[in-house]
């Protein structure tokens, strides 16, 4: 199956009522794990990839790989810029087939975080692809990137932002924490009310130390996207990290790969079921 996109699987989230996962890829064993899960699961969802990770690879690279493992797929997968830090890296993923962006302004000034989005956005609407937009901080680690302290959304910003820079998603920052060494504590009266104001669906990044019932929870507040990354790398990293401890002398890179595709994708289903169940 061709890649979908955003707009159409964003639509596709809504008719279902479901949360939609975006799954962070680094490599072709990540790659695989996670579409192999949504295909497994017959739903779909986002592949994304961040600006820090396409230091590994190019924005082309990480295409080519997604649309060759989803030449088997039948459910809808779009591919995603996460935290993307700069217009360029905006237009090199746009010309190598992504379908869906994020550019992550919120390092900024409030008005300079809109107009950095707005430039974005009117790029990214020529081609009819979404943008996604942050406001406010969120704590942890996000690839090489530390927060200390985090900067919730600010209710009283969140109509002027969205109107002003036309994005599409608005990733909000409500006690949810990168990386897997903090404690989420996510503040529902604060989505309650963000999500009285936003006129677009709401994302949460920082899935993998959200517990499952809370994403349930934030779905009735018109959150439609939430991000997991560090629990699969974890997937990843594990299998040939046991093997090692296991066996110094290992090698069978082959083996273990497999073993690392088959981990991934076990997260991935319970990622999606959890999310999703009733």
């Amino acid at each position: 199956m061709e890649l979908v996109n955003g707009f159409k699987l964003m639509e596709y989230g809504k008719a279902k009522g479901i949360v939609l996962p975006a799954f962070n890829t680094t490599n072709l064993e990540l790659t695989s794990g996670i579409i192999r899960g949504y295909q497994n699961m017959n739903l779909g969802g986002y592949i994304a990839i961040s600006s820090n990770n396409l230091k590994l690879s190019t924005p082309q690279m990480i295409a080519d790989l997604v649309k060759a493992e989803m030449t088997t797929a039948s459910t809808p997968v779009a591919l995603h810029l996460d935290h993307g830090k700069s217009f360029e890296d905006v237009k090199a993923c746009i010309a190598a087939g992504f379908t869906s962006i994020m550019i992550d302004a919120s390092h900024l000034p409030f008005e300079e975080n809109i107009k950095e989005v707005q430039r974005t956005v009117d790029y990214c609407h020529f081609f009819g692809i979404p943008v996604e937009a942050e406001l406010g901080a969120i704590q942890g680690k996000e690839d090489d990137h530390v927060l200390a302290t985090d900067a919730k959304t600010k209710v009283a910003d969140v109509a002027e932002f969205v109107e002003k820079t036309g994005c599409d998603l608005l990733a909000v920052s409500i006690g949810n924490v990168h990386g897997m060494d903090l404690t989420p504590n996510l503040d529902f009266p604060l989505l309650a009310e963000i999500a009285q104001e936003s006129t677009v669906p709401l994302v949460l990044h920082g899935g993998s130390g959200i517990p499952f019932d809370q994403v349930r929870r934030a779905k009735g507040h018109n959150v439609i996207k939430v991000n997991y990354g560090s629990d699969l790398r974890q997937a990843f990293i594990s299998t040939f990290g046991q093997a090692y401890e296991k066996n110094h002398k290992t090698f069978d890179l082959m083996a273990l790969s497999g073993d690392a595709i088959a981990n991934v994708t076990a997260r991935v289903k319970t990622i999606i079921n959890e999310v999703n169940m009733s």
